[in-house]
């Protein structure tokens, strides 16, 4: 999920906005964005995790600093009325807000990156593919004793649209080499964050799947 949520943050960092991954997301098939997800969730949760990961995580991997900028401001999300969105008295109906945006752009300017129109398939590629990689790392590492069982958990507990088979089925339908290439463009931006996963590599190079891997 992380691996997930990472690639929505540095979108949002790189020229999309929160509703455009949301929308993007939901247009696939999930049932909320992770934007949405993360207010109903409640943002001070997360930022309470970074904090105590701060003084480990290593420095020359990307951070993207928003959400805790969000924070900071007192925005936790639908139970203080506003957090990636801002929500109207009694209502939980996510409403854009101008002041996200313009410290989102604020955020860009900081770190030089400059902003571009990112399409709606660009963001779900990098954020399914990113899970997907994450996936096959469980998978190699003998925590999931088969692919299907991640589906099953995605499909339950994260509601992936069932229809697309879960992230791994997806993956096999649309070719693991598809999912290497994703994450070798990404590597090269972002290091160990999206390193391809051994796994991964390794069944694109002979034209497997992952309902093939045994273990």
């Amino acid at each position: 999920l992380y691996a997930y949520r990472r690639q929505a943050d540095f979108l949002i960092e790189e020229g999309a906005l929160p509703q455009d991954v949301d929308r993007a997301l939901i247009d696939f098939g999930l049932p909320m964005g992770p934007f949405a997800m993360a207010d109903l969730a409640g943002l001070d949760i997360g930022w309470a995790v970074r904090k105590r990961q701060a003084p480990t995580r290593p420095k020359h991997l990307r951070y993207s600093p928003v959400a805790d900028r969000i924070c900071e401001m007192g925005r936790f999300g639908q139970k203080t009325g506003a957090g990636w969105y801002r929500y109207e008295e009694g209502r939980r109906t996510p409403v854009p807000d101008p002041e996200i945006t313009a410290l989102i752009e604020d955020v860009s300017r900081e770190l030089g990156i400059e902003r571009h129109p990112i399409p709606d398939e660009e963001i779900v590629t990098r954020c399914v593919h990113a899970l997907v990689n994450e996936g096959a790392k469980i998978l190699h590492e003998g925590i999931a004793a088969r692919s299907s069982d991640i589906d099953v958990v995605w499909i339950h507990g994260y509601g992936f649209p069932r229809y697309r088979g879960g992230p791994m089925f997806y993956a096999d339908a649309a070719g693991l080499g598809a999912v290497l290439e994703t994450m070798t463009r990404l590597e090269q931006d972002q290091g160990e964050w999206a390193t391809p996963a051994p796994l991964l590599r390794e069944l694109a190079a002979s034209g497997r799947s992952f309902s093939d891997y045994e273990g």
